[in-house]
């Protein structure tokens, strides 16, 4: 790629989980964008110019909570809130040659939505959001993802306040599978900027790793 990307790791232990208020989507978005300088002009926010973050909630346990991310530019070492530092960062750029291979095994968390009347709704059913993906891969996230491969996990509704207080309902599929790269400029877009809607709140990032040999058997 042209244009340097940056994976990282955020590891917050439960102090700091409480510390920061971390709660629901928004609080760990919140959390997460701190850990970057903001680039976007008012003008590119007003048109949803892409923030250049995405990331994954992978959960925690006793010990804590790992968030994992990419970004177009480097992240701090660790969060820094109300003059306390909090957790750990380890961070990596992308070797310019992760993108080059055909086949990738892949996780992902997705907003499975469609318009409808003039609204996004969500889709409703483990064989409608495996169609909704197989169909959206192929026309414009530049890969194919065979329905055989694919496996649709824990699907959830979330709803919490955004930044202004106004509520917000985000729903999420968690799926597993391969791909294989049909356009490779377009699937290097889509791995830099994230798939999908609700990108701001942990949908989106796909999480790859090169398949070498050939799973499809041809």
């Amino acid at each position: 790629m042209t244009d340097a990307l940056y994976a990282s790791v955020l590891r917050l232990d439960r102090r700091a989980i409480r510390k920061l208020a971390i709660t629901d989507p928004y609080s760990l978005h919140r959390v997460v964008y701190s850990l970057f300088d903001d680039t976007r002009t008012e003008a590119e926010k007003r048109g949803h110019d892409p923030s250049g973050i995405v990331f994954a909630d992978k959960g925690g346990n006793r010990l804590g909570r790992t968030i994992l991310t990419l970004s177009d530019r480097a992240a701090a070492q660790g969060v820094i809130w109300d003059g306390e530092a909090f957790g750990e960062v380890e961070s990596r750029p992308i070797p310019e040659d992760f993108l080059r291979h055909p086949r990738y095994r892949f996780e992902v968390v997705v907003n499975p939505t469609v318009t409808s009347a003039g609204k996004r709704v969500p889709i409703k059913g483990r064989d409608a959001i495996e169609k909704w993906f197989v169909e959206r891969s192929a026309e414009n996230w530049g890969f194919s993802a065979p329905a055989q491969s694919l496996q649709v996990g824990q699907v959830n509704v979330q709803q919490f306040k955004g930044k202004h207080g106004n509520h917000i309902t985000l729903s999420q599929a968690h799926l597993t599978g391969l791909l294989e790269v049909t356009d490779e400029a377009r699937f290097r877009e889509s791995f830099a900027r994230g798939i999908g809607r609700g990108r701001a709140f942990g949908c989106g990032l796909l999480q790859i790793r090169p398949v070498i040999d050939n799973p499809f058997g041809s």
